[in-house]
């Protein structure tokens, strides 16, 4: 679930976008106005993942009592699940794996439309 109060009223249907164009994804539906069910193989990608990648990008997340404890239950099965499927899982390297993914399949950056021989003027 996304916070209520963000900048972007749609931020759930941005993050829907951003997500269905992860190969990693299997499938990013949205089932409520700030509610996404996402289907993805914990052999590639686990949710911890998913939601690192999300607040990276600027999404806000509900942060709840009730949101922190299912997410903590959700985070620790994974985990002993990919510990049961002799997957060694470490975070740090998929969510870098996500980025670069990412960076190379969309336009990104700052695009200057100053043309070069205005820029170096001295």
């Amino acid at each position: 679930s996304f916070f209520e109060f963000h900048p972007d009223s749609n931020q759930c249907g941005s993050a829907q976008q951003l997500l269905s164009q992860i190969a990693e994804i299997d499938h990013c539906e949205r089932i409520a106005p700030r509610t996404l069910s996402i289907h993805y193989n914990l052999r590639h990608i686990s949710l911890e993942v998913i939601e690192l990648l999300l607040e990276e990008l600027g999404f806000h997340l509900e942060t709840g009592l009730l949101y922190k404890l299912t997410h903590a239950l959700y985070h620790y099965t994974e985990e002993v699940q990919q510990d049961n499927l002799g997957i060694n899982n470490n975070s740090a390297v998929d969510t870098k794996m996500v980025f670069m993914n990412r960076y190379q399949h969309v336009l990104h950056g700052c695009r200057d439309k100053t043309p070069a021989h205005l820029r170096d003027y001295k």
